[in-house]
């Protein structure tokens, strides 16, 4: 590896932290060496919250509006300038394709701006309720945010956790993973640039390892943790923090169903569901993993979606005529495989995409996509999430089947709804366990509207004005005034 290659440090207090262990990062699409970065730990985990606790119990952060609101439009604006840096590192790193990987960016700068804006219009109540008794609810900022976020969209992710908790007054210990290093790096870089983020208030480390990201759940310093990840590890963290009691925002895994009924139109589904299968190389949350076809244009959609997968055009995510990169590494690629190995013992397979075993992206992480038909939702490839570009294909006759068979899983994150009938969608997704049910689109998120799970999909919201409380205290005031002579 050639001695100019990047090296990404943490930054800690308003300053750069390395750590005594350096990771490498690597290209998914080749194996090569792409730079290294500071593997943190517990010692950067401490030093970030005590940072963030100093800078929120001695600054004046927390009751500065004008100050939060323009920070976070300058965060905006440093990034919008380091927009394309961001595009072409994510593809490179992440091995998401540059359409997705702009998506990702796209969907980041204005979230800080929205976030901006509410920290100036978010507003408490007031009342007198009696004659001279005057009461104020005012909100107020939890405290210190420990944030925690996945490598499959890191800065995204990151964002819609720790933009609100600013916008709310609290302060931040963010912890990313170690397989986006340099991507974390470059994020770092654009805090550490806006002049107006007082020392302490942001602080941010990168982790390959499980040592510092605890912390963040069971330090006493952390008042409320926001984390992204999965189901399993959501519960540990629910469960240590009660032992502090602190609040947690728990956005987790999803199996989401996409349910095409007869009347629906294929030759708008099928591009769709192709990407929804694909997009991140299915490494998403909202991945459409669960294909419920009417049985009316079952053979038809099954017919048209398994060619349609089967033509999708693997390559390095900074190939511009690349369609689905490789996954985050091979070990991951090779789960997968399993998964669908497996299913033949209970499903039917219409594509067997799998590893790439022959030209030049064999050997790495690649994974071409893969559908599976099954009969019985009781199966591990429909109750569990795969995380990849696995999608399963069942059959159902009426409205009410199409609602069972969606809800008989432990997820409820995302759904989507397929028809040209104009009231089947509030009818159906009335009945759904899903916190977002779109309707002949998918994947569509909206900063001024809530996000989140039902079941074991999460706890609480992220985005809107409910993303902004979930890093709020209320506090009641109560005033009477004297009486006068």
């Amino acid at each position: 590896m050639s001695t100019s290659a990047p090296h990404a440090r943490n930054f800690i207090d308003g300053r750069w932290v390395d750590s005594a262990t350096v990771g490498e990062s690597r290209n998914p699409a080749t194996g090569e060496v792409l730079g290294t970065f500071a593997d943190g730990g517990a010692d950067e985990a401490t030093a970030a919250i005590a940072a963030a606790r100093r800078a929120f119990d001695t600054g004046d952060w927390s009751r500065n509006r004008d100050l939060r609101a323009a920070t976070l439009f300058e965060l905006a604006d440093r990034m919008a300038a380091r927009r394309d840096e961001l595009v072409e590192l994510l593809a490179r790193e992440n091995g998401k394709v540059l359409g997705e990987a702009a998506f990702e960016i796209d969907l980041t700068i204005p979230k800080l701006r929205y976030y901006a804006a509410l920290a100036l219009t978010d507003l408490g109540s007031a009342a007198e309720s009696k004659p001279g008794l005057y009461s104020m609810a005012l909100k107020e900022p939890v405290g210190v945010t420990g944030v925690i976020a996945p490598w499959n969209s890191p800065v995204v992710l990151a964002v819609r956790s720790f933009a609100p908790a600013l916008a709310a007054g609290c302060t931040v210990a963010l912890k990313l993973p170690g397989q986006t290093g340099l991507t974390n790096g470059l994020l770092y870089e654009i805090i550490a640039a806006t002049e107006s983020l007082p020392a302490g208030v942001l602080n941010a480390f990168t982790e390959s390892g499980n040592d510092g990201a605890p912390l963040l759940v069971s330090s006493p310093d952390v008042d409320v943790v926001s984390y992204t990840g999965s189901t399993k590890v959501g519960r540990l963290i629910m469960a240590e923090a009660a032992a502090t009691l602190k609040p947690v925002s728990l956005e987790l895994g999803g199996k989401s169903p996409m349910i095409v009924f007869d009347d629906a139109d294929l030759d708008a589904v099928v591009p769709v569901l192709t990407k929804a299968v694909t997009t991140f190389a299915g490494q998403f949350c909202m991945t459409g993993s669960r294909v419920l076809a009417q049985s009316g244009i079952a053979d038809a959609l099954r017919e048209r979606l398994s060619a349609a997968l089967s033509a999708v055009k693997a390559g390095p995510g900074d190939d511009p005529t690349s369609e689905i990169g490789p996954m985050i590494d091979r070990a991951s690629a090779e789960r997968v495989d399993r998964f669908v190995q497996d299913s033949a013992a209970y499903g039917k397979t219409l594509v067997r995409g799998g590893l790439v075993t022959e030209g030049p992206l064999a050997g790495q992480a690649f994974y071409l996509p893969s559908l599976v038909e099954v009969t019985d939702p009781t199966g591990p490839i429909v109750q569990q999430e795969v995380f990849g570009p696995v999608a399963t294909f069942e059959v159902f006759e009426t409205e009410a089947d199409a609602v069972t068979l969606a809800n008989a899983t432990e997820y409820g994150l995302a759904a989507s709804i397929w028809t040209r009938d104009a009231d089947r969608p509030l009818r159906v997704g009335r009945e759904l366990k899903a916190g977002t049910v779109w309707t002949n689109t998918w994947a569509v998120v909206l900063d001024q509207f809530a996000e989140g799970g039902f079941k074991q999909s999460g706890v609480g919201r992220l985005n809107g004005r409910r993303g902004l409380e979930e890093f709020q205290e209320i506090k009641h005031l109560v005033h009477l005034a004297p009486r006068t002579a």
